[in-house]
């Protein structure tokens, strides 16, 4: 079944339209933020893979190498050069696990964080105004859909890796 949808200027589109009109918005987003993340990385010097690993270590740490090449996906041995660079350069740190000592975890430096949320300022500024122009509850189901449609992603690229 084919529903029709009705746009905000009154033109009529079908489920399947509007479907396949955000899965090309889905595409510029990727297409735009790879840009933004290349500009920033090239500011600080950093690599692409560097500036993921950054991002994840920021978000998720402290975390033990092992997880963050899994959740990277990265192969131990190209994670273990990444994490040198940014050690060298001062933005991560690897230190023993205080309940295992044998173990080690990676965690971000916050002394350099105020210099990536810097470049990342423009970006912030203007998602901050578009949410303003969304109701709690809209802001609500594009939350859901955006942290849906990141599973998906890892879903899929954890059966690429199954392949």
């Amino acid at each position: 079944m084919n529903h029709i949808i009705t746009d905000e200027d009154g033109s009529a589109r079908s489920r399947h339209q509007l479907q396949a009109s955000i899965g090309e918005a889905l595409r510029e987003v990727l297409i735009s933020l790879s840009t933004l993340n290349r500009q920033v990385g090239s500011r600080l010097a950093l690599k692409d893979v560097d500036l993921d690993c950054l991002n994840a270590v920021d978000r998720d740490g402290p975390i033990s190498p092992s997880v963050l090449a899994k959740s990277l996906g990265l192969h131990p041995a190209t994670l273990t050069g990444v994490l040198d660079r940014l050690e060298q350069g001062g933005w991560v740190a690897r230190e023993r696990d205080p309940l295992d000592r044998r173990a080690v975890l990676v965690l971000s430096l916050r002394d350099r964080r105020a210099e990536v949320m810097r470049l990342y300022s423009g970006m912030n500024k203007s998602v901050r105004g578009i949410c303003a122009s969304y109701s709690d509850s809209e802001l609500e189901r594009i939350d859901e859909f955006l942290r849906s449609t990141a599973a998906a992603g890892r879903s899929a690229s954890d059966e690429l890796v199954k392949e």
